[in-house]
């Protein structure tokens, strides 16, 4: 089924309802199922379709059980990652799930944890990863608790209420008109944090790697005075 179903916002909350458009909210928010889905403009034009009247949308159920579906959904996706996350690593010959990865998730929550996870919410693919992530990583689970209920709420009601006041701007013959280039800016909006961490690790590392060749070249420079 899930072969054959647009991905496309408008067609997903057409044939799915607000019951389909939860249940996608819950699987986007913590299994790994959910990476597909496009959170954002989904819940933008839901929003805006709850203010425009389309599909009969109701904006308090739209952004209610959003936000119940991605606390839910991002605590399902820590506790898997807590109880799973740790043996699939524990295979000293796998190449791709080391154990050392492990390591670097709990350094990683123990400084970051709180920051991430809410910050994890407005990124795609990063917000379906995270949960799982924070729980392979033992992050505290009363603090994992705490912040994926803010950054809920922050994500769910802020870009359902985005698109719903948006709505009350568009006239209703123009929704149409306006969705695609509406969901295009989102989802470009949305692509610019990884691209800024994405920059700043390369950065980091040609800086690392100038660092080595400078060693590297001191190093010489001492053999040569030696000789």
């Amino acid at each position: 089924m899930l072969a054959a179903l647009s991905l496309d916002p408008q067609e997903l909350i057409r044939t799915l309802g607000t019951i389909g458009l939860i249940a996608i909210i819950f699987a986007e928010s913590g299994l790994l199922l959910g990476i597909i889905f496009p959170g954002d403009s989904l819940l933008f034009t839901a929003g805006l379709f709850a203010a425009t009247g389309k599909f009969g949308l109701n904006i308090v159920a739209v952004a209610g059980g959003a936000f119940v579906a991605a606390v839910l959904g991002a605590q399902v996706g820590y506790w898997i990652g807590k109880r799973y996350g740790p043996r699939l690593f524990q295979r000293p010959d796998s190449r791709i799930f080391k154990s050392e990865y492990v390591e670097r998730s709990k350094v990683f929550f123990e400084k970051h944890g709180a920051k991430a996870i809410v910050l994890a919410r407005f990124v795609p693919f990063v917000r379906t990863l995270a949960p799982p992530m924070a729980g392979m990583g033992q992050m505290d689970v009363r603090q994992f608790t705490i912040f994926n209920i803010f950054g809920a709420f922050l994500w769910a009601f802020g870009v359902t209420m985005l698109g719903y006041f948006a709505g009350d701007l568009i006239p209703k013959d123009k929704v149409d008109t306006y969705l695609l280039p509406i969901i295009a800016v989102i989802i470009l909006i949305s692509l610019i944090p990884p691209f800024l961490e994405w920059r700043k690790h390369k950065k980091e590392s040609a800086h690392q790697l100038t660092d080595a060749e400078g060693r590297a070249l001191v190093d010489e420079l001492h053999r040569e005075l030696d000789d």
